[in-house]
């Protein structure tokens, strides 16, 4: 066994299975994660190391993903793997992520690209690594079009909260977009690492983006006031174990934007944020997905 070889994992399934194939694939340890559309079905691609998993921890995991879409009476979705060495995983996928514009004023754009001149958009370069977050999936686009709506417009002075900041592609955004501070937190210590590579990345001085290992109460010990803002795009599941936290580290003035949620699973998101002293101010929807706009009752 080679400890620089990784299983490429990849996998054909209903679009409506994609948010719980990716906590599933999480679960199991996978790094990596996309997706993307083909014809009428999701597309995912995740990375193990070898040496985490065997040729039978594979074929119990595409059983459990067998299981997931029959429960839900959707079609069995078609699981295959194979190895790699360390410098095809690192690269075979960049091949295929071009630059893409964002809302009016985002251009996502890959790190081992030249930067063009004087581009009319914001240029958000970005090396996400084995964090998620690219911009093309449907959930990082509408709250980073979410956020265009809010952040700078009108006050410059905002402090904002990334929970789950990925490869801190949002909270990049918000900073490019005029904020003046943004805390990001991310439970996953690659993240992390991938956030403050990309921050670097953008040129974003480290005192304005603080970027640490952990979740909302961290957001508490690291601000020294509530913030003004809220994004968070991460699993429904764990949206919902959070939204009781947000009262902490908010004012009676702070929204938020919450997304990685199915259009399925939009109930029990909204009625936990009433329970809260939440307003869900506007809905937005792409595809099976959507993304809530909040602001406190």
């Amino acid at each position: 066994m080679n400890i620089n070889n990784w299983w490429e994992v990849e996998i054909f399934c209903d679009p409506s299975l994609e948010e719980s194939f990716f906590w599933r694939l999480e679960k199991f340890g996978c790094r990596g994660m996309a997706s993307e559309v083909k014809g009428t079905l999701s597309f995912l691609r995740t990375y193990l190391p070898e040496m985490q998993a065997s040729l039978l921890d594979l074929a119990a995991l595409s059983l459990r993903l067998n299981q997931d879409a029959m429960i839900l009476g959707l079609p069995i979705p078609k699981v295959k793997w194979h190895l790699i060495d360390e410098q095809d995983w690192s690269s075979s996928w960049k091949q295929h992520w071009q630059p893409e514009e964002i809302g009016d004023r985002f251009l996502i754009y890959p790190a081992w690209l030249p930067v063009p001149e004087d581009p009319d958009r914001l240029i958000l370069r970005l090396d996400p690594g084995v964090a998620f977050g690219t911009g093309n999936h449907p959930t990082t686009q509408l709250c980073l079009e979410a956020l265009e709506m809010r952040v700078g417009i009108g006050n410059n002075d905002e402090v904002i909260a990334d929970i789950g900041c990925g490869s801190g592609i949002l909270s990049i955004g918000a900073i490019l977009l005029g904020s003046k501070q943004v805390y990001a937190v991310d439970t996953d210590p690659l993240a992390v690492y991938a956030a403050r590579s990309n921050r670097d990345l953008n040129g974003i001085n480290e005192k304005e983006l603080i970027i640490e290992a952990g979740s909302s109460d961290v957001i508490w010990e690291l601000s020294d006031r509530p913030v003004d803002g809220i994004v968070c795009n991460i699993l429904a599941e764990v949206i919902i174990d959070l939204i009781p936290q947000f009262a902490a580290i908010s004012n009676h003035e702070t929204w938020g934007i919450l997304s990685g949620i199915l259009l399925d699973q939009a109930k029990p998101i909204a009625d936990t944020l009433e329970q809260h002293g939440w307003i869900v101010a506007t809905l937005w929807k792409r595809k099976e997905w959507c993304c809530f706009n909040i602001r406190r009752n």
